[in-house]
């Protein structure tokens, strides 16, 4: 019977905390944008961003200014 008093309040403690932080996570925008990662992985890129590509691209953009 005695553990009861240790256990109650190190679980209101945690419970406490897991609040907090969902808490925390609501404010700072974590749950905002839900669809968007998921619709994100179906778009194919057209033009792959491979090292050899990447340097060409860098240097049009010089090539440009």
């Amino acid at each position: 019977m005695n553990i009861l008093y240790l256990l109650i309040p190190i679980g209101l403690i945690i419970l406490g905390a897991a609040i907090a932080l969902f808490v925390w996570a609501v404010r700072s925008g974590q749950y905002e944008d839900l669809e968007g990662p998921a619709h994100r992985i179906l778009m194919d890129d057209d033009d792959p961003m491979i090292p050899d590509n990447a340097a060409r691209i860098e240097r049009e953009k010089k090539q440009q200014d």
